[in-house]
């Protein structure tokens, strides 16, 4: 992808040489120890690095020296891992960098009158106008006007998009181009934080504060880390009393080699990864913790409307009544919509071309087309004294009664019947004469029902929203496969069906886009607003989407789910592989002093000094190893908890123990043969 066709989801090769030589020079700079302190793993491993250092000046020795750069480029790869996952982070940042200028804008005085002043001038309040070809200074609602806005820098749609004052499409962002007319701005952001700057500083990861999960997680890191410290503390007064030594670069080296150094080097590229794969599907997260909320929803609220449903009602079926026949009633249906540029009267013409070849419809005689109003609920074209009418079924009763016809009783019937199904009657009539019914249906969105079910299959329950009348919100959510559904929804609705689900120890996701959406998405654990929505709704959601998919929440879920699978399975996998560590330094630490401890060899490493070290080099080498697979995840299935449990086990958990034994051995096998001990 390009960032000219999707915005700022610039997705870069994972082993982009621009990322990687950037990342190589900040895995240096994180060395300081004020940086390291942040991750209490690493940090012991920096002492540790600082030790044996010195060590290695005061008693200089192959194994020492070795020991003491594999510890430095444990510290090191552990930097490159975060350093890699940022590096993504800020080529998107570049990307906005180049869109937000500082330019003049027209700010209204107290009179009316504009002045010229800087766009970083501007404050929270202010008025300004925009006119074709001017850059909206900063974010903002239009309160005046309305206009043709260019937003392909952000959403990387190229078709523009209009924005008027009122209404659920006011808002605008900084940075964005106006193509025609006159608005005037309201700025709703002080600056330096505007959207724009919130998504340079989120993307680029210098705002990412850690998630409730992964400080957990960092405490319980930390935890082993200092348990373990006391036990090596303690091996050189028991060798003592056993009237052995142990060296000090030997203890250091234990302590590196048993502490979850994998993990804790890995624990804050993974977290960096999930926003960044967030926003290559141009969503915006306004913070880790809202991603991670998504891997732990169990409610999803879904609007039927764009996200369900294609958006549209199509035409599907003619139901004549009566003795008309289906094509006089296609006729005269397709007569009536010539002039409804509704997707609606499209479909309505496409439907009669394809099953009666009606095309190339000339209307020679006099006529005149009479559009479709609130009041009367009807619309339809008079040809002389033809008068053809087609809308609710109620408003073309009333019509055939006023032109002295009667209405056929089957007429209810089939209005009933085709309501039922979840689709919307439209009665067409002739003069005094009803010659049938238009089915107008929701076409549910192709797949839609197999993504449900891949959603249940990972215990997530799927509630459809709509305005609809119970009766077709019922058909409708039968069709897709939801797990329930919400008719007739209001915002007082939408916040009990929330409440109601946390109330039972449920995390809620929804989306929305309007101000009366603002209640529902700040009550939600995540809410997704559309960019094309307003201001209140983008400041109340946790997440923003860029392209305003309402479809993209189920890729969310699939993200939050997938991010906690990949620390899960890399701390599995960091826990495991410290087992085949002790049977290579336990028995190297102790065999002087007792032999018996050899039959711990079981990897029947050369030697004592041998052993330490491959353990060593195996430790680093391995954090290089998984990077990949940290900053691209786990590949993830939907699938229950259980079996996702079962798959680490199995995977990370006793590949965990085995792979180490494979690698500790080979590299004892290279320093033998390369004669370094």
């Amino acid at each position: 992808m390009t960032s000219e066709s999707h915005g700022v989801a610039t997705s870069r090769s994972l082993f982009d040489p621009e990322i990687i030589s950037t990342a190589a020079v900040a895995a240096f700079k994180k060395l300081d120890p004020r940086v390291q302190f942040r991750n209490p793993v690493m940090f012991v491993v920096l002492v540790g690095t600082v030790v044996t250092f010195a060590e290695a000046i005061a008693h200089p020795s192959v194994f020492t020296w070795g020991v003491t750069l594999f510890l430095f480029l444990t510290v090191v790869f552990a930097n490159f891992a975060e350093a890699m996952a940022e590096g993504r982070g800020k080529a998107q940042a570049d990307t906005l960098r180049r869109m937000r200028t500082d330019t003049d804008s027209r700010r209204l005085d107290a009179d009316g009158q504009e002045q010229r002043v800087p766009a970083s001038a501007l404050a929270k309040g202010d008025l300004v106008v925009c006119e074709a070809g001017d850059v909206i200074p900063s974010d903002g609602e239009i309160v005046e006007g309305v206009a043709s806005v260019d937003e392909s820098a952000i959403t990387g749609e190229s078709a523009p998009v209009i924005r008027e004052s009122g209404g659920d499409r006011s808002a605008v962002t900084g940075g964005t181009k106006v193509l025609s007319d006159r608005i005037v701005v309201r700025i709703t952001a002080e600056p330096g934080q505007t959207f724009l700057d919130r998504m340079i500083g989120l993307v680029e990861g210098a705002s990412r504060q850690k998630t409730p999960n992964e400080i957990a997680l960092t405490i319980l890191l930390a935890a082993l880390t200092i348990i373990f410290l006391p036990v090596v503390v303690v091996l050189e007064p028991f060798a003592h009393y056993a009237h052995g030594s142990v060296s000090v670069v030997t203890l250091v080296a234990l302590l590196v080699c048993l502490i979850p150094t994998t993990i804790g080097a890995l624990l804050s590229a993974i977290g960096i990864a999930g926003m960044d794969r967030l926003v290559q599907r141009n969503m915006l997260a306004m913070s880790g913790r809202a991603v991670e909320a998504a891997g732990d929803v169990s409610t999803l609220l879904l609007d039927k409307t764009g996200t369900i449903t294609l958006g549209n009602r199509m035409a599907s079926a003619f139901v004549p009544v009566g003795d008309h026949s289906e094509e006089e009633l296609a006729d005269a249906a397709q007569l009536a919509s010539l002039a409804d540029e509704t997707p609606e009267g499209r479909s309505i013409v496409v439907l009669a071309k394809q099953r009666f070849d009606l095309r190339g419809r000339e209307i020679t005689d006099e006529h005149t087309f009479v559009p479709f109003s609130a009041q009367t609920r009807m619309s339809g074209i008079d040809i002389r004294d033809r008068k053809i009418r087609k809308g609710a079924t109620e408003a073309i009763r009333a019509w055939v009664a006023e032109q002295g016809g009667t209405v056929p009783p089957e007429l209810g019937e089939i209005a009933d019947r085709v309501a039922k199904a979840g689709s919307t009657p439209l009665a067409v009539a002739d003069g005094n004469q009803v010659l049938g019914v238009i089915e107008l249906k929701d076409i549910v969105k192709q797949g839609i029902a197999e993504r449900f079910d891949q959603l249940r299959a990972m215990g997530i329950r799927t509630v459809m929203i709509t305005g609809d009348n119970p009766l077709t919100a019922a058909a409708i959510a039968a069709e897709a496969g939801v797990d329930d559904y919400l008719a007739e929804a209001t915002p007082e609705t939408k916040m009990e069906l929330i409440k109601a689900e946390q109330a039972g120890g449920k995390l809620v996701a929804m989306t929305g886009d309007g101000t009366n959406d603002a209640p529902a998405l700040a009550q939600a654990d995540v809410g997704v607003a559309m960019n094309t929505g307003t201001t209140a709704a983008k400041e109340a959601g946790n997440m923003v989407d860029l392209d305003s998919n309402p479809t993209k929440l189920i890729d969310v879920v699939e993200i939050g789910k997938q991010l906690l699978i990949t620390r899960g399975a890399l701390t599995t996998f960091s826990i495991a592989n410290d087992v085949s560590k002790y049977f290579a330094i336990i028995p190297a630490l102790f065999v002087a002093t007792y032999p018996q401890v050899s039959a711990l060899n079981i990897m029947r490493l050369h030697s004592p000094q041998s052993a330490i070290l491959s353990a060593v080099i195996f430790n680093a080498l391995i954090i290089v190893a998984l990077i990949p697979l940290a900053l691209r995840g786990v590949r993830f299935r939907p699938t229950s908890a259980a079996a996702v449990l079962r798959r680490n086990i199995w995977i990370y958990g006793v590949g965990g123990i085995i792979m180490p034994f494979i690698g500790i051995k080979l590299i004892d096998l290279i320093l033998t043969a390369t004669r370094l001990y």
